[in-house]
């Protein structure tokens, strides 16, 4: 409470400074119009520094690892002061893509063959410069799995290459099939509930570097598949340890979440033309198996997971792919530490959606 009004007074005396040598004169420069906009911007930092800034919630599986992250993550237990003239989750996506900087980062691109025939685009930051990890082989490697039809260009993939080269560390990025330019072989995409382009690409990286201490990040649908392969793979990764940001638990609470009328407006819609951009790129491989005029017309994700993801990967029904791609399922059967990050407010993962993990954590 102490810091709470520390904060407040801080926020009062700038603001009053601010409009004293800022507010030209007129109404709003005059002694009334002075205390309008000082008494509305003291209430809005009253309500931000009590409701809007908060510390996160942090629940663990067991006490040993609590105490590691607030160890050495102690930004878990910090209060988090969210930009403060636009701390609203929809705004912030938004907003993101007109104020976003993207590093710049040079890949080396592989590609490597699957089992049915196709092929995976990775692209490697490999971090030869390392002055902490000189030994490559020995080096950290990190493997970033990007959002529902994100890649490796992605602004938040560029920015976690940045702080990872800081660290030292090597990072190698998942492209989804046909989504990063390359070609599609086989009439197949992705979905967040089949793990085995995951698993090829996991046992592959860890073939070249058996020695290094491997990781991964996953960011939305990538954090789903992560989670959806640690879960049903439990301790036989070899990956060391994993983390997670915006998963959605519950995909029918997601999907429930974006087909609320703004929400819809605002995201899902546009997500949808952007799937089926994806595979209309090429519908010639998929002709025989989707009806992709029909698919063509969805008008939201729902409907194309209906129209096609669905079908693609043999789900005899919608609820059954949804329910198969919730990582809140295999959750308890994950087998290495993972960090999950998700926020209150996100339309992507609503809250409702994550009452139930929690229980499972604490049970």
């Amino acid at each position: 409470m102490q810091r709470l009004a520390m904060d407040l007074r801080m926020l009062s005396r700038e603001l009053s400074l601010y409009l004293e040598h800022q507010v030209r004169v007129g109404f709003f420069g005059s002694g009334v119009g002075l205390s309008l906009i000082l008494g509305f911007s003291v209430a809005y930092a009253c309500y931000y520094l009590s409701s809007i800034a908060k510390k996160p919630q942090l629940v663990t599986g067991g006490e040993s690892f609590s105490r590691f992250l607030q160890d050495h993550c102690p930004v878990v237990t910090e209060t988090y002061y969210p930009t403060v003239w636009c701390w609203e989750s929809r705004g912030q996506t938004l907003l993101r893509p007109f104020i976003t900087s993207k590093p710049p980062v040079r890949y080396r691109n592989e590609l490597i063959k699957t089992a049915d025939g196709g092929q995976i685009s990775l692209d490697w930051f490999d971090n030869d410069n390392s002055t902490r990890y000189m030994d490559a082989s020995t080096r950290p490697t990190i493997l970033l799995l990007p959002g529902l039809t994100g890649t490796s260009k992605e602004s938040y993939i560029l920015h976690m290459i940045h702080l990872s080269e800081e660290l030292g560390y090597r990072c190698v990025v998942f492209n989804n099939r046909g989504v990063a330019g390359e070609n599609l072989l086989t009439p197949r995409t992705y979905c967040c509930a089949n793990t085995e382009d995951l698993e090829t690409v996991i046992h592959h990286v860890h073939s070249l570097y058996p020695s290094a201490p491997f990781l991964a990040a996953g960011v939305s649908m990538g954090g789903m598949l992560l989670l959806n392969y640690l879960g049903k793979i439990g301790s036989k990764t070899p990956l060391m340890a994993a983390a997670t940001f915006s998963v959605g638990w519950n995909t029918f609470a997601c999907s429930e979440s974006l087909e609320k009328p703004l929400n819809w407006l605002l995201f899902n819609y546009y997500l949808t033309t952007c799937l089926q951009s994806s595979v209309n790129k090429h519908r010639h491989m998929f002709v025989k198996q989707v009806d992709m005029d029909h698919v063509m017309k969805a008008k939201s994700i729902r409907e194309f997971d209906k129209r096609f993801t669905s079908v693609m990967f043999g789900y005899r029904t919608i609820d059954d792919y949804y329910t198969d791609a919730s990582p809140s399922r295999r959750l308890m059967s994950v087998g290495i530490p993972v960090l999950c990050l998700n926020s209150v407010d996100d339309v992507f993962s609503p809250s409702h959606g994550k009452i139930n993990i929690f229980l499972y954590i604490l049970t």
